[in-house]
Protein backbone atom coordinates (compact mmCIF):
# COMPACT_ATOMS: atom_id res chain seq x y z
CA UNK A 1 0.00 0.00 0.00
CA UNK A 2 1.52 3.66 -0.69
CA UNK A 3 1.56 5.88 2.36
CA UNK A 4 -0.13 8.30 0.54
CA UNK A 5 -2.57 6.74 0.70
CA UNK A 6 -2.16 5.37 4.32
CA UNK A 7 -1.82 8.85 6.04
CA UNK A 8 -4.59 10.72 3.86
CA UNK A 9 -7.24 7.94 4.87
CA UNK A 10 -9.70 8.81 7.83
CA UNK A 11 -7.96 7.33 10.39
CA UNK A 12 -5.65 8.50 12.43
CA UNK A 13 -2.05 7.25 11.05
CA UNK A 14 0.29 5.76 13.98
CA UNK A 15 4.12 4.55 12.83
CA UNK A 16 7.25 3.25 14.21
CA UNK A 17 10.95 3.27 13.28
CA UNK A 18 13.36 0.32 13.14
CA UNK A 19 17.00 0.65 12.54
CA UNK A 20 18.92 -2.08 10.68
CA UNK A 21 21.99 -3.96 12.44
CA UNK A 22 25.67 -2.19 11.60
CA UNK A 23 27.13 -5.79 11.94
CA UNK A 24 25.50 -9.18 10.70
CA UNK A 25 25.84 -10.64 13.87
CA UNK A 26 22.67 -8.44 15.23
CA UNK A 27 20.95 -8.78 13.14
CA UNK A 28 18.40 -11.78 13.81
CA UNK A 29 17.87 -9.82 17.18
CA UNK A 30 17.06 -6.66 15.14
CA UNK A 31 14.71 -8.63 13.08
CA UNK A 32 13.26 -9.98 16.35
CA UNK A 33 12.16 -6.66 17.51
CA UNK A 34 10.81 -5.42 14.28
CA UNK A 35 8.62 -8.24 14.09
CA UNK A 36 7.01 -7.72 17.67
CA UNK A 37 6.37 -3.81 16.52
CA UNK A 38 4.75 -5.21 13.57
CA UNK A 39 2.60 -7.66 15.46
CA UNK A 40 0.82 -4.13 16.81
CA UNK A 41 -0.65 -3.56 13.40
CA UNK A 42 1.09 -0.33 12.78
CA UNK A 43 -0.20 1.83 10.23
CA UNK A 44 3.34 1.44 8.50
CA UNK A 45 7.11 1.02 9.63
CA UNK A 46 10.29 3.03 8.23
CA UNK A 47 13.22 1.53 8.08
CA UNK A 48 16.95 3.25 7.76
CA UNK A 49 19.50 3.25 6.20
CA UNK A 50 22.99 3.72 6.35
CA UNK A 51 25.45 6.31 5.72
CA UNK A 52 26.79 5.09 2.18
CA UNK A 53 24.49 2.15 2.42
CA UNK A 54 26.33 0.26 4.81
CA UNK A 55 23.10 -1.49 5.97
CA UNK A 56 21.59 -0.73 2.76
CA UNK A 57 20.87 -5.05 2.31
CA UNK A 58 19.65 -5.26 5.52
CA UNK A 59 16.88 -2.33 5.20
CA UNK A 60 15.58 -4.47 1.97
CA UNK A 61 15.50 -7.60 3.66
CA UNK A 62 13.66 -6.21 7.21
CA UNK A 63 11.25 -4.30 4.82
CA UNK A 64 10.94 -7.54 3.39
CA UNK A 65 9.48 -9.22 6.32
CA UNK A 66 7.29 -6.56 7.38
CA UNK A 67 5.67 -6.83 3.98
CA UNK A 68 5.56 -10.95 5.15
CA UNK A 69 3.81 -9.62 8.79
CA UNK A 70 1.53 -7.62 7.00
CA UNK A 71 3.00 -4.08 7.61
CA UNK A 72 3.43 -1.77 4.97
CA UNK A 73 7.44 -0.95 4.84
CA UNK A 74 8.66 2.41 4.33
CA UNK A 75 12.50 2.34 3.32
CA UNK A 76 14.88 4.76 3.55
CA UNK A 77 17.08 5.69 0.81
CA UNK A 78 20.32 8.18 1.24
CA UNK A 79 22.22 9.72 -2.02
CA UNK A 80 25.17 11.87 -0.27
CA UNK A 81 28.18 9.67 -0.38
CA UNK A 82 26.18 7.31 -3.07
CA UNK A 83 26.65 6.80 -6.61
CA UNK A 84 24.33 7.05 -9.66
CA UNK A 85 24.85 2.96 -10.27
CA UNK A 86 24.68 2.25 -6.33
CA UNK A 87 21.40 3.91 -6.46
CA UNK A 88 19.83 2.35 -9.06
CA UNK A 89 21.18 -0.76 -7.48
CA UNK A 90 19.17 -0.23 -4.32
CA UNK A 91 16.09 0.91 -6.42
CA UNK A 92 16.10 -2.32 -7.65
CA UNK A 93 16.65 -4.43 -5.09
CA UNK A 94 13.53 -2.73 -3.28
CA UNK A 95 11.58 -3.53 -6.19
CA UNK A 96 12.59 -7.00 -6.08
CA UNK A 97 10.94 -7.32 -2.77
CA UNK A 98 8.22 -5.54 -3.23
CA UNK A 99 8.39 -2.13 -1.25
CA UNK A 100 6.70 0.54 -3.12
CA UNK A 101 7.35 3.55 -0.77
CA UNK A 102 11.20 5.36 -0.25
CA UNK A 103 11.87 8.22 1.91
CA UNK A 104 14.56 10.12 -0.23
CA UNK A 105 17.31 11.73 2.03
CA UNK A 106 20.44 13.77 1.82
CA UNK A 107 22.31 11.49 5.04
CA UNK A 108 25.12 12.69 6.69
CA UNK A 109 28.64 12.07 5.32
CA UNK A 110 30.89 9.52 6.31
CA UNK A 111 34.39 10.60 7.68
CA UNK A 112 36.48 11.50 5.56
CA UNK A 113 34.32 11.39 2.37
CA UNK A 114 35.16 14.75 0.21
CA UNK A 115 31.47 16.16 -0.87
CA UNK A 116 33.20 17.65 -4.07
CA UNK A 117 33.15 14.26 -5.47
CA UNK A 118 29.65 13.50 -4.46
CA UNK A 119 27.05 12.62 -7.17
CA UNK A 120 23.99 14.20 -5.56
CA UNK A 121 23.85 16.92 -3.28
CA UNK A 122 20.68 17.72 -2.11
CA UNK A 123 17.40 15.57 -1.36
CA UNK A 124 15.68 16.59 -3.85
CA UNK A 125 18.40 15.23 -6.60
CA UNK A 126 17.46 11.86 -5.46
CA UNK A 127 13.71 12.39 -5.90
CA UNK A 128 14.12 13.51 -9.17
CA UNK A 129 16.41 9.85 -9.87
CA UNK A 130 14.03 7.94 -8.00
CA UNK A 131 10.56 9.38 -9.74
CA UNK A 132 12.57 8.39 -12.86
CA UNK A 133 13.30 5.00 -12.32
CA UNK A 134 9.39 3.58 -11.33
CA UNK A 135 6.71 3.98 -9.41
CA UNK A 136 7.34 4.55 -5.70
CA UNK A 137 5.95 6.70 -3.00
CA UNK A 138 8.39 9.18 -2.26
CA UNK A 139 8.49 10.92 1.21
CA UNK A 140 10.94 13.33 2.45
CA UNK A 141 11.95 14.49 5.80
CA UNK A 142 11.47 18.20 6.81
CA UNK A 143 12.98 20.24 9.83
CA UNK A 144 10.38 22.36 12.21
CA UNK A 145 13.20 23.77 13.59
CA UNK A 146 15.37 24.47 10.81
CA UNK A 147 18.00 22.28 8.91
CA UNK A 148 21.14 22.40 10.80
CA UNK A 149 23.03 23.81 7.57
CA UNK A 150 20.16 25.72 6.19
CA UNK A 151 21.14 29.60 6.20
CA UNK A 152 17.85 30.41 7.79
CA UNK A 153 14.30 29.33 7.85
CA UNK A 154 13.21 30.97 4.36
CA UNK A 155 15.92 28.63 2.69
CA UNK A 156 15.13 25.66 4.62
CA UNK A 157 11.29 26.07 3.43
CA UNK A 158 12.68 26.93 -0.33
CA UNK A 159 14.80 23.37 -0.16
CA UNK A 160 11.15 21.97 1.13
CA UNK A 161 9.82 23.60 -2.03
CA UNK A 162 12.24 21.92 -4.55
CA UNK A 163 11.91 18.42 -3.02
CA UNK A 164 7.87 18.59 -3.50
CA UNK A 165 8.06 19.96 -7.35
CA UNK A 166 10.75 17.37 -7.79
CA UNK A 167 8.06 14.53 -6.74
CA UNK A 168 8.26 14.08 -3.09
CA UNK A 169 4.69 13.31 -1.69
CA UNK A 170 4.61 13.56 2.15
CA UNK A 171 7.27 15.15 4.47
CA UNK A 172 8.18 13.81 7.98
CA UNK A 173 9.49 16.10 10.48
CA UNK A 174 12.98 15.67 12.46
CA UNK A 175 11.74 14.71 16.21
CA UNK A 176 10.65 17.76 17.97
CA UNK A 177 9.19 17.97 21.87
CA UNK A 178 6.86 21.14 21.83
CA UNK A 179 4.03 21.22 19.47
CA UNK A 180 3.42 24.74 18.81
CA UNK A 181 6.64 24.54 17.09
CA UNK A 182 5.13 22.10 14.97
CA UNK A 183 2.18 24.14 14.45
CA UNK A 184 4.05 27.39 13.60
CA UNK A 185 6.32 25.35 11.02
CA UNK A 186 3.16 24.49 9.29
CA UNK A 187 1.89 27.72 9.06
CA UNK A 188 4.84 28.78 7.35
CA UNK A 189 4.62 25.61 4.63
CA UNK A 190 1.16 26.98 4.27
CA UNK A 191 2.16 30.75 3.53
CA UNK A 192 5.08 29.48 1.15
CA UNK A 193 2.42 27.19 -0.95
CA UNK A 194 4.12 23.85 -0.27
CA UNK A 195 0.68 21.99 -0.10
CA UNK A 196 1.62 17.72 1.27
CA UNK A 197 0.58 15.75 4.35
CA UNK A 198 3.18 16.12 6.65
CA UNK A 199 3.69 13.61 9.40
CA UNK A 200 4.79 14.53 12.95
CA UNK A 201 8.15 12.49 14.21
CA UNK A 202 7.89 11.66 17.90
CA UNK A 203 10.68 10.32 19.79
CA UNK A 204 9.94 8.95 23.54
CA UNK A 205 12.58 9.88 25.02
CA UNK A 206 12.82 6.93 27.97
CA UNK A 207 17.03 7.69 29.21
CA UNK A 208 19.00 10.20 30.40
CA UNK A 209 21.71 9.40 27.67
CA UNK A 210 19.44 10.30 24.65
CA UNK A 211 19.23 13.89 26.00
CA UNK A 212 22.63 14.43 25.80
CA UNK A 213 22.76 12.32 22.20
CA UNK A 214 19.72 14.79 20.93
CA UNK A 215 21.36 17.79 22.11
CA UNK A 216 24.73 17.53 20.43
CA UNK A 217 23.03 16.15 17.14
CA UNK A 218 20.07 18.12 16.19
CA UNK A 219 20.15 21.26 19.01
CA UNK A 220 16.11 20.36 19.64
CA UNK A 221 14.69 23.65 22.04
CA UNK A 222 13.41 21.56 25.17
CA UNK A 223 10.44 22.58 26.80
CA UNK A 224 11.03 23.74 30.79
CA UNK A 225 8.79 20.73 31.86
CA UNK A 226 10.46 18.56 29.93
CA UNK A 227 13.62 19.15 31.03
CA UNK A 228 12.18 19.42 34.85
CA UNK A 229 11.11 15.58 34.16
CA UNK A 230 14.41 14.88 33.29
CA UNK A 231 15.94 16.48 36.05
CA UNK A 232 13.51 14.22 38.68
CA UNK A 233 14.05 11.23 37.01
CA UNK A 234 17.35 11.17 35.04
CA UNK A 235 18.79 8.87 38.10
CA UNK A 236 15.44 6.43 38.17
CA UNK A 237 15.89 4.30 34.89
CA UNK A 238 12.33 2.57 34.80
CA UNK A 239 10.57 6.15 36.24
CA UNK A 240 12.11 8.08 33.69
CA UNK A 241 11.27 5.47 30.78
CA UNK A 242 7.91 5.71 32.00
CA UNK A 243 8.08 9.67 32.37
CA UNK A 244 9.12 9.52 28.24
CA UNK A 245 6.06 7.69 27.25
CA UNK A 246 3.62 9.67 29.15
CA UNK A 247 5.43 13.06 27.77
CA UNK A 248 5.24 11.14 24.08
CA UNK A 249 2.02 10.04 24.70
CA UNK A 250 0.41 13.55 25.86
CA UNK A 251 2.30 14.83 22.14
CA UNK A 252 0.31 12.82 20.32
CA UNK A 253 -2.58 13.15 21.17
CA UNK A 254 -2.32 17.02 21.30
CA UNK A 255 -1.34 16.30 17.95
CA UNK A 256 -4.46 14.36 16.75
CA UNK A 257 -7.18 16.78 18.54
CA UNK A 258 -5.56 19.67 16.42
CA UNK A 259 -6.03 17.50 13.49
CA UNK A 260 -2.34 16.19 12.67
CA UNK A 261 -3.56 13.16 10.99
CA UNK A 262 -0.48 11.21 10.97
CA UNK A 263 2.62 10.84 13.71
CA UNK A 264 5.32 8.57 13.36
CA UNK A 265 7.44 7.61 16.56
CA UNK A 266 11.16 6.65 16.44
CA UNK A 267 10.47 3.97 19.00
CA UNK A 268 14.75 3.00 18.51
CA UNK A 269 14.21 -0.56 17.95
CA UNK A 270 12.13 -0.62 21.04
CA UNK A 271 9.02 -3.32 21.15
CA UNK A 272 7.99 -2.55 24.73
CA UNK A 273 8.16 1.42 24.01
CA UNK A 274 6.33 0.88 20.95
CA UNK A 275 3.83 -1.23 22.71
CA UNK A 276 3.15 1.23 25.55
CA UNK A 277 2.68 4.11 23.31
CA UNK A 278 -0.06 2.14 21.90
CA UNK A 279 -1.80 0.85 24.70
CA UNK A 280 -2.32 4.43 25.47
CA UNK A 281 -3.55 5.67 22.38
CA UNK A 282 -5.96 2.36 22.21
CA UNK A 283 -9.33 3.75 21.93
CA UNK A 284 -7.83 7.07 20.21
CA UNK A 285 -6.48 5.32 17.19
CA UNK A 286 -9.31 2.85 16.89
Amino acid sequence: MRIIDIINGEKPSLSYEVFPPKTSDKFESVLAAATEIAKLSPSYMSVTYGAGGGTSQYTADICRALEEHGVTPLSHLTCLSSTREKIGEQLAALKERGVENILALRGDAPEGFDRSTAHYHHASELVEEIKRYGNFCIGGACYPEGHPESENLSADIEGLRKKVAAGCEFLTTQMFFDNNILYNFLYRLYRAGVQVPVVAGIMPVTSAAQIKRIISISGNALPQRFLRIVDRYADKPEAMKQAGIAFATEQIIDLFANGIGAVHVYSMNKPDVAAAIQRNLSEIIR
